[in-house]
């Protein structure tokens, strides 16, 4: 059972205070097991300067207490449900931060900095050929019945096209504007 213990001095940090089945064990967090999170004296002071000085994100700041609260080199570390309640984080968080360190090979910043994506996660279609073979066609002479080029009737003929992939209008009208191209 979860309860406030007001009689405790640690009552002002707002610390969780769970009665253990066995009071002379220590209780370690799962993810310590696994993934134990040995900072360096170091590691800690800049943790610490990132937490308290500066102006940094949110989450950046959040993942950093977490290091800090999940850190087994000071001694014991609070179970997960007590770092959760005292951080204001889920047991999950702590368990993603705790992998992250392990992924990063022990990498403070790394852990807690955002990841850099490598690649979008869907390749454009439109390639230097694609806007090229557009451009070609946006300064040929309009079909029959037509006085210029617009963006919908050049989506029409794409679309008819067999080696350009189908392109919206939208898609058409920024590789124009990009390349200068009017529709005149």
């Amino acid at each position: 059972m979860l309860g406030k213990v007001r009689s405790d001095p640690k009552w002002a940090t707002g610390v969780w205070q769970i009665p253990s089945l066995w009071p002379d064990r220590t209780v370690v967090v799962g993810s310590q097991k696994k993934r134990p999170v040995r900072l360096t004296a170091q590691d800690r002071e800049e943790l610490v300067r990132v937490t308290t000085t500066g102006v940094r994100g949110a989450s950046m700041i959040m993942r950093a207490r977490v290091l800090l609260a999940l850190d087994t080199s000071v001694g014991e570390v609070d179970s997960k449900e007590v770092i959760a309640a005292r951080l204001g984080v889920s047991g999950e968080t702590l368990r993603l931060v705790a992998k992250r360190f392990a992924e990063t090979g022990g990498d403070v910043y790394a852990t807690i900095a955002r990841k850099k994506r490598d690649l979008p996660p869907v390749p454009s279609p439109v390639t230097g050929e694609v806007e090229a073979r557009l451009i070609a066609m946006a300064c040929s002479q309009p079909p029959q019945g037509y006085a210029r080029w617009s963006q919908r009737l050049l989506e029409k003929h794409v679309a008819l096209a067999e080696d350009i992939p189908d392109l919206d209008h939208s898609t058409i009208g920024r590789i124009l504007k990009k390349r200068n191209c009017a529709l005149t």
